[in-house]
């Protein structure tokens, strides 16, 4: 079982917090979801 580093995890979660806010409110926020995108593992999706 692995052990959990809480300490990390809460500054890590309150890191993308406040980074989703400011750039929320700044309205780069969009910036921010396309350099999720650009840098997510690829994935084929196939519609019929």
């Amino acid at each position: 079982m692995k052990k959990v580093y809480w300490q990390k995890l809460f500054i890590l979660t309150f890191l993308w917090l406040l980074s989703e806010v400011f750039l929320g409110f700044l309205g780069l926020d969009d910036l921010a979801d396309y350099g999720e995108f650009v840098f997510e593992p690829k994935a084929i999706v196939l519609t019929i």
